[in-house]
């Protein structure tokens, strides 16, 4: 997640762009497309997870890792798999922006653009807008900045990813999204402006509009406690420490209590919800070729998604109505398991790893799947089919 970007608008001009992109798509009364053979059934819930980085091999070494050479980690017991395509409008190797976007509205763009075309044409509302149109609650977290480019998708549209004060004001005074799990104080309390020209403390701005505001895992869980329906938690200014450099003195929750405490809120809207899981740091710890790094996130998300199984499992209702689609953005680093070449190993051990960039790389990812509209993700597709499949299991509030 640490590529280059294109270029940027004046925060006045995106502005424009923004409305009149808005206005296209009410005169038209634009329905985003959805995807053929997207299965019966209507999603009251919807749960996307994202190991951001994450190539096959990531999967196959956590799995020996924890469970020996038998075993599944908690993802691969979902019901469907298939792949996705992840190549950019512009590009064979994806960033994480247009990756995410795909997904988040249904379209190709270029590096760098989160749910925005840069020369102008319209854009579609995202699915977490769409849901929330719909009177659910919708949630983004992550073990990034929650303004990063995965989480930025579900909830802004912004020509630069590096535009991450603008993104944090979107989230606030324009998306509102019910609840946001990460890190960025910076982010949300901006003296200097960014890319897009944008500054201010959106932190005192979201306490207005009723957020509780956390910083620590404790806040998190008393923001909880007291029933709050609005929070805001920033656990530092960059990503959350990783899982491997953590102490027993580490005060940020871990991103399966970000997950708990997010369920715990979301799951009070009589409408439903939409929540984003992404662990962001297998992205960084490839990048970095850091294979202690890499192991310990891909544990995290594992138990992440141990979490949201759990709750999905608890209840009839939640079986089956929550469309749960786990994939990955895109393949960081190449990582491959180099050996042992003569031995078996045991749960607990680890691989011989080896990379073959420090950068991202255009293999498909692997998507898996369970719930209203899953079954058509079987197959192979392209990344923005997945927008039509939760567009499709949204189905239309005035068939209500």
């Amino acid at each position: 997640m640490s590529e280059g970007h294109a270029g940027f608008l004046t925060a006045a001009r995106w502005q424009r762009l923004a409305a009149v992109s808005v206005i296209v798509l009410a005169a038209a009364g634009a329905a985003p497309a959805r995807a053929d053979g997207g299965g019966k059934g209507r999603a009251k819930n919807i749960i996307v997870m994202v190991p951001d980085g994450m190539g096959l091999a990531d999967v196959t070494a956590t799995r020996i890792h924890r469970h020996g050479l038998d075993g599944m980690l908690s993802f691969e017991t979902l019901e469907h798999i298939g792949y996705q395509r992840t190549y950019s409008a512009n590009s064979v190797i994806t960033d994480s922006a247009p990756a995410a976007s795909a997904w988040a509205c249904g379209e190709k763009f270029n590096n760098g653009e989160i749910c925005f075309h840069g020369d102008g044409r319209a854009f579609k509302p995202s699915i977490l807008e769409l849901a929330k149109k719909q009177g659910k609650a919708t949630a983004l977290v992550a073990t990034s900045t929650i303004t990063h480019a995965t989480p930025a998708s579900f909830g802004a549209h912004v020509v630069n990813r590096n535009c991450e004060n603008e993104i944090a004001r979107q989230f606030i005074q324009v998306t509102g999204v019910d609840l946001l799990l990460g890190s960025g104080v910076s982010k949300f309390q901006s003296t200097t402006a960014d890319a897009c020209g944008t500054k201010g403390d959106f932190i005192a701005e979201a306490q207005t509009k009723g957020y509780a505001v956390a910083f620590d895992k404790a806040g998190m869980d008393a923001a909880v406690a007291h029933g709050g329906k609005k929070i805001l938690g920033l656990f530092g200014n960059g990503g959350t420490v990783p899982e491997y450099l953590r102490t027993p003195a580490t005060t940020e929750p871990h991103l399966s209590e970000m997950t708990v405490a997010a369920l715990k809120v979301v799951e009070k809207s009589k409408r439903g919800f939409f929540l984003m899981v992404e662990g962001s740091q297998v992205d960084w710890a490839n990048h970095a070729k850091d294979y202690p790094y890499q192991l310990g996130e891909m544990l995290a998300f594992d138990d992440a998604v141990k979490i949201v199984r759990d709750w999905i499992a608890a209840d009839e209702d939640r079986r089956e109505n929550t469309l749960l689609i786990v994939v990955a953005d895109h393949d960081t680093g190449g990582f491959a398991i180099n050996g042992p070449q003569t031995a078996l190993l045991q749960k607990g051990q680890t691989v011989e790893a080896g990379w073959t960039t420090g950068n991202h790389t255009g293999v498909d990812t692997l998507i898996w799947s369970q719930g209203p509209g899953s079954q058509a993700l079987t197959r192979a597709i392209d990344n923005t089919e997945i927008y039509g499949v939760m567009v499709e299991a949204l189905g239309d509030p005035k068939d209500d």
